[in-house]
């Protein structure tokens, strides 16, 4: 089974930046569509961003639009998510995930969630 794990969250204060991993143990990436998500305290998970398993399809949030972008490699069986311009209310723990065919944001759709990694945005 496919395993992800999320690494690189961290306390940044507003308006910084932070590039977050999440790495493939044991198996190709090639199959999948990844996702970011988000769960704030209190709040829903929700879909941050997604890219389509050859990295041609990028979807994002309106909320972090312009803002974050995300990428792939593929041979690193890696995907990345660079945050940038960083809010407080982009305060949660990030979530990668993993789906075949087509790219999307809703995480009923997803399956081999990672652990989680914290992101606190705060002065």
């Amino acid at each position: 089974q496919l395993q992800l794990v999320e690494s690189g969250g961290a306390l940044v204060q507003p308006g910084g930046s932070l590039r977050l991993s999440c790495a493939a143990s044991r198996f190709s990436l090639d199959y999948y569509a990844i996702g970011w998500f988000r769960q704030a305290p209190g709040k829903e998970r929700e879909g941050v961003s997604c890219i389509s398993r050859g990295g041609g399809t990028t979807n994002y949030a309106d909320s972090v639009k312009g803002r974050f972008t995300i990428s792939r490699d593929n041979a690193k069986k890696t995907v990345y998510l660079q945050m940038n311009s960083l809010k407080p209310e982009d305060t949660a723990i990030y979530y990668c995930a993993a789906k075949t065919l087509f790219c999307g944001l809703e995480s009923r759709d997803f399956g081999s969630w990672g652990q989680g990694t914290q992101v606190t945005v705060s002065s």
